[in-house]
């Protein structure tokens, strides 16, 4: 583990990407909803719980290929275990993460976006976990663009999943 893959995201320090991973993160979840029949859910219990078990209600009750995707800190991002959920919520707050359910049985919208637009600083996440505060020590110069094109990331993936939400 601990490897850059397609996977990690933009800015994130891991093996063989020490400067920072310069590519952005795939989207698994967009990659399965483009099939069309695979019911997708994207979660977080630190920030809604509500909405995880409503995900898993829902994928066990569809009758086809389900995939649920949360949000899960790792002590190697620098997070106490005690603290992951308080954690989760912040990477959903900061935008880092979006909730949403993909429903292709579901009448009119087929997918719905829990999260709310973000309330607090992408940035100030990021740099509170060890695989992008590193950067900033290692390669402040880098670091910068890199935070920011993660950002830009971001809202550009939240603004795709508002529009299918709405389609």
């Amino acid at each position: 583990g601990g490897q850059a893959s397609m996977s990690s995201p933009t800015g994130a320090v891991a093996k063989f990407a020490a400067a920072g991973k310069r590519t952005k993160k795939k989207d698994l979840g967009m990659m399965a909803m483009s099939y069309g029949y695979v019911y997708v859910a994207q979660v977080a219990m630190g920030a809604d719980p509500a909405q995880l078990l409503k995900a898993v209600t829902e994928a066990e009750a569809y009758h086809g290929p389900s995939l649920i995707i949360a949000y899960a800190p790792c002590i190697n991002h620098g997070i106490k275990m005690n603290q992951a959920q308080a954690e989760i919520k912040k990477a959903v707050n900061a935008g880092y993460w979006q909730m949403y359910r993909f429903n292709p049985e579901a009448e009119g919208h087929k997918l719905t976006l829990d999260s709310k637009d973000p309330t607090a600083s992408y940035q100030d996440f990021i740099k509170g976990e060890n695989r992008y505060a590193s950067l900033l020590r290692q390669f402040p110069s880098v670091a910068g663009k890199l935070f920011e094109q993660a950002e830009k990331d971001a809202a550009v993936r939240l603004a795709s999943y508002k529009r299918m939400s709405e389609e």
